[in-house]
């Protein structure tokens, strides 16, 4: 184990991130054949196999398992190393690793080109999940800060809110219920007979939708689950049943008369954006130059884009 090198460690992770050499070679900007050649010479170092590979699946083995977690704590402590390096040369450069829900991609882009064009010296990566895989990667140091909603409970974290965060019902121009709901608005109890289109268990958005239903002690009969939230509008335009999104994701349906906001008592249910970091990392000059454009930007640039909605 004495002759593996950092390379060998930051490919082991990326391949038993994707459980892919493939995906992880393109993570790392490497060809298959030298993800797998790095993955055989740590092999060879260690003295055991890491990965279990069948045709195409790749699955770590239990050796690979217990490893895995030693090659993180390297990494995290050389990635914390370089980091106070680049504090003590008060340099705004290097690599900046954002973790961020899907919903937040709707904003986030024009953001990060706004932050980009203010330091150029900054190396930004995205990491793209739902709540529950964003709490893993804070978890693992596997990204810098990550911008999301509600903010975890099982972690020691710094959760600093910098905008609203309104989610609403919507509904197919074609449903009679988005008519009816613009005369009067529904109560919560007509909507529990209604097909509900969901996201997936581990969404923040779903957990806010269930929270709702729960302090109104409503238990919806009818759901489909779908993976993202473009699926849900497409569902809702084709008036497949009413969906419950991020209102920052639907501004172009809404201007394009796709589909419509659904009146229902009680909502918008009104939630934060949050920037999340664990309370042990210790952010380097580029993670604090995004934190303070964010604290600084974010909340008028969304009331910019969105503010009209």
């Amino acid at each position: 184990m004495k002759n593996a090198t950092f390379r060998q460690l930051r490919v082991f992770n990326e391949v038993a991130k994707h459980l892919s050499f493939i995906r992880a070679a393109e993570a790392l900007y490497l060809t298959p054949p030298a993800v797998t050649m790095q993955i055989k010479e740590l092999e060879n170092n260690v003295g055991m196999a890491l990965f279990d590979r069948t045709g195409k699946k790749v699955s770590l083995t239990t050796a690979g398992e217990y490893m895995l977690v030693y090659a993180r704590r390297i990494l995290a402590t050389v990635k914390d190393a370089e980091d106070a390096a680049a504090r003590l040369q008060h340099a705004e450069a290097g690599i900046l690793t954002i973790g961020m829900v899907g919903t937040a991609k709707y904003f986030m882009m024009n953001l990060l080109a706004e932050f980009k064009s203010r330091h150029e010296g900054v190396e930004i990566r995205l990491e793209m999940g739902n709540r529950e895989q964003l709490v893993n990667l804070l978890q693992n140091n596997e990204v810098d800060i990550a911008v999301m909603g509600r903010p975890p409970k099982e972690l020691r974290t710094r959760a600093e809110p910098f905008a609203a965060h309104p989610h609403v019902f919507i509904a197919s121009t074609k449903n009679p219920l988005l008519i009816e709901s613009r005369s009067n608005k529904l109560a919560l109890e007509e909507l529990r007979h209604q097909q509900l289109i969901v996201r997936e268990q581990g969404s923040g958005t779903r957990a806010a939708m269930e929270r709702f239903f729960e302090e109104g002690h409503i238990e919806p009969t009818h759901r489909m689950q779908l993976q993202s939230n473009e699926t849900i509008k497409q569902a809702v335009m084709a008036n497949l049943g009413i969906g419950f999104v991020s209102l920052h994701t639907i501004a172009l349906e809404l201007e394009n008369n796709k589909l419509g906001v659904l009146e229902v008592d009680g909502a918008p249910i009104v939630r934060a954006w949050n920037l999340v970091h664990t309370r042990s990392k210790m952010l380097s000059p580029a993670a604090e130059a995004f934190r303070y454009f964010m604290l600084e930007e974010a909340e008028a640039f969304l009331a910019q884009q969105f503010g009209a909605l």
